[in-house]
């Protein structure tokens, strides 16, 4: 499957985003769908997971209460609607894929996206 994130920018603290993540070339609803991000100089971490039919999610402590995660099904697209967004958020957000119904902790991806940059000024 291929996938491709966008909707990154430029914000101020305090302010919002919406990332979405286009599929295509397989089953979307095959899928559960995560989201990570990548700070320069750091590990890459994981900020939030979806299930196949969007009825579980799963979220980071770091951005629970403030992050989003929803899926459309019918348009093969994933969600992170981030709010309350702090300079700590600064860094490049990847969308993924696996091939279950559910995230689990020790899940591995099968499929990645090309990032789109996120900055949070102060």
């Amino acid at each position: 499957v291929q996938l491709q994130a966008s909707g990154g920018g430029l914000v101020q603290a305090g302010g919002s985003l919406r990332l979405s993540c286009a599929a295509s070339g397989r089953t979307f609803s095959n899928y559960a769908m995560g989201w990570f991000r990548q700070a320069p100089g750091k590990e890459r971490e994981f900020v939030g997971a979806i299930s196949w039919s969007g009825g579980s999610t799963y979220y980071a402590d770091s951005v629970k209460g403030r992050f989003t995660i929803s899926r459309d099904n019918a348009k093969n697209t994933v969600y992170l609607q981030m709010n309350s967004l702090k300079p700590e958020d600064t860094a490049v957000y990847y969308c993924a894929a696996v091939l279950a119904r559910y995230w689990y902790t020790d899940s591995v991806m099968d499929y990645w996206g090309k990032g789109t940059q996120v900055t949070v000024s102060s």
